[in-house]
C-alpha cells in the first residue's frame, strides 16, 4: 500500500512527480516506480518523502483494502480542473472509502442498507415527471420540502462524502464502490448549493440516460430535474401565489423551507409562469452584482454525514476496535472518540 499512499499524499500536496523528485533528490521515474510498487525506496528516501509531503512515515503504511473496486464517474466535459486535480479527487474518494469500509467489514456487511437499482428510471421529456419519479424511487412524498438529503440517501444505501477540496471548479461527482453508489460533494460550498449538487448527482445515478443524448443535454436535464426534485411545481403556486411582479424578501422564507437558493427559486418560478422574464432578468443582474453566483447568503440548514461516525463509534463501544483505532479511521482526536463513546448519564 506504500505506493498508493505515496501517490495520494503527493496529489494532496498538489505536486507533480518531478516536483516531488526534485525535493527528495531522485528522478521522476523513481517516483513513478515507487507509486506503481515496482521499486521500493530505502528508509532514508522514505523519510525525505515524508518530510516533503508533511506526513509521518507511518502514514505511508496506512492499510488500503485491495478488494474494493471503484468505478468513478466522469468530470464535467468543460471542467477547468487540471488532470492532476481530477486524479486527486479520485484518490481522495478511494482513501476515504478505504477507511469507511474498514468499519463496515469490522461490523459486518449487513450494517449497510440495500441500495436502489442504478440507472433504472426511464427518462421522459417532462422535468416534473422525472422529478416525481426520483422522489418515488426514494419513497419520499410527492410534494413538500425534503429534509436532510444526506441522511435520506445514507438510509437508502447511497454513500455520501463531504470532502474538503479547495477548488471552486469542483462541486461534485458520483461513482460506485463495489457496485454501491457514492456521491462526493465539495463541502466548501454553501448549504443550498450542496443540496442542489447532491440532487444533480442523484439524477445521474438513478436515471437511464440514452446513449444518443449529448453531454450538454444530460447536464441540463439533470440540473432541471434537481430543481424540480427540491421544489416541485405543485408547491409553487401554494407557496408563491399565481403571479409575482417583483422579487421580495418574503421569498427567502420559502428558500429556507425548501433548502434552495434564491437563484433556483427565481429560475423555477420563471419557467412556471409565476414571474416573467423581465423580473427574472433584473434579479439575475442584481444578484450577480452582489456576488451571489458564487457566494449567495445561506438559505438552508447544513447537510451532514453521520453514517461513518456511527459505524466507528459502534465498533468502539462494542469493543471491536480500540478508541485509538477509531480515531485513526475517522481522522479525529482520541479524546473526541472517547467522549462520543463514553457511558451515557441519565
Amino acid at each position: 500500500m506504500f505506493g498508493k499512499n505515496l501517490k495520494y499524499y503527493r496529489l494532496k500536496n498538489n505536486m507533480s512527480m518531478k516536483e516531488l523528485a526534485d525535493l527528495v533528490q531522485v528522478s521522476p521515474m523513481a517516483i513513478s516506480y515507487y507509486e506503481k510498487e515496482e521499486r521500493k525506496p530505502d528508509m532514508q528516501t522514505i523519510k525525505k518523502l515524508a518530510g516533503a509531503l508533511h506526513v509521518r512515515v507511518t502514514d505511508f503504511l496506512e492499510n488500503r483494502d485491495a478488494n474494493l473496486e471503484f468505478c468513478h464517474g466522469e468530470f464535467r466535459k468543460k471542467s477547468r480542473m487540471s488532470a492532476r486535480q481530477q486524479e486527486f479527487v479520485k484518490e481522495e474518494v478511494e482513501e476515504y472509502f478505504g477507511r469507511f469500509y474498514q468499519a463496515v467489514n469490522i461490523l459486518g456487511g449487513n450494517v449497510l442498507p440495500e441500495y436502489p437499482v442504478l440507472h433504472s428510471l426511464p427518462l421522459s421529456d417532462s422535468v416534473e415527471k422525472n422529478a416525481a419519479e426520483m422522489r418515488a424511487k426514494l419513497e419520499l412524498s410527492k410534494n413538500g420540502p425534503i429534509g436532510g438529503l444526506i441522511e435520506i440517501l445514507e438510509n437508502k444505501g447511497i454513500l455520501v462524502y463531504l470532502c474538503d477540496i479547495d477548488n471552486d471548479d469542483f462541486s461534485g461527482m458520483n461513482g460506485t464502490v463495489n457496485g454501491r453508489p457514492y456521491i462526493i460533494i465539495n463541502k466548501n460550498m454553501n448549504p443550498q448549493r450542496i443540496r442542489s449538487t447532491i440532487s444533480h448527482e442523484l439524477a445521474h445515478i438513478l436515471f437511464y440516460w440514452p446513449e444518443d443524448m449529448s453531454d450538454k443535454d444530460i447536464e441540463n436535464m439533470a440540473t432541471a430535474v434537481s430543481g424540480a426534485f427540491l421544489f416541485p411545481a405543485s408547491d409553487m403556486e401554494r407557496e408563491l401565489g399565481a403571479r409575482r411582479s417583483t422579487i421580495t424578501n418574503d421569498m427567502t422564507a420559502v428558500c429556507w423551507e425548501y433548502g434552495i437558493s434564491m437563484y433556483l427559486l427565481v429560475m423555477r418560478a420563471n419557467k412556471n409562469g409565476i414571474i416573467n422574464d423581465h423580473v427574472a432578468k433584473n434579479f439575475y443582474i442584481n444578484a450577480n452584482k452582489a456576488g451571489w453566483r458564487k457566494n449567495e447568503p445561506s438559505r438552508a440548514k447544513e447537510e451532514e454525514t453521520w453514517l461513518f461516525h456511527q459505524l466507528v463509534y459502534r465498533a468502539v463501544c462494542e469493543n471491536e476496535i480500540t478508541a485509538q483505532k477509531g480515531a485513526e479511521l475517522l481522522h479525529e482526536s482520541y479524546e473526541k472518540v472517547m467522549e462520543e463513546c463514553s457511558s451515557m448519564e441519565v
